[in-house]
């Protein structure tokens, strides 16, 4: 049976979560050593989720200038490239 395109999971579309698993939580615990071994899993303290926003990066002038003088010098290069063939067809 095919599933509806609307209920389809896709990577673009999973966002963070704000609510973390008693596994989870106990895990964050640990590794900030806030949770030693036999304390209950019932009561945890609160554990923050940090949300992660990717950022544009800017473009230096010096990258844009660079990147500038590279492209009129590949363009003189292409027609070099071509050579002297004629494209497959000879002419008779």
């Amino acid at each position: 049976m095919t599933m509806d395109k609307s209920l389809r999971v896709r990577a673009g579309m999973v966002q963070n979560r704000s609510v973390l698993t008693r596994v989870e939580r106990i895990e964050r615990l640990k590794s900030a050593d806030r949770w030693a071994e036999g304390d209950s899993p019932l009561g945890l303290q609160k554990v923050r989720v940090y949300k992660l926003s990717m950022k544009k990066k800017k473009k230096k002038k010096k990258e844009d200038e660079e990147e500038g003088a590279a492209a009129p010098a590949a363009a003189g290069a292409k027609p070099a490239a071509k050579g002297g063939k004629s494209g497959g067809k000879s002419a008779k």
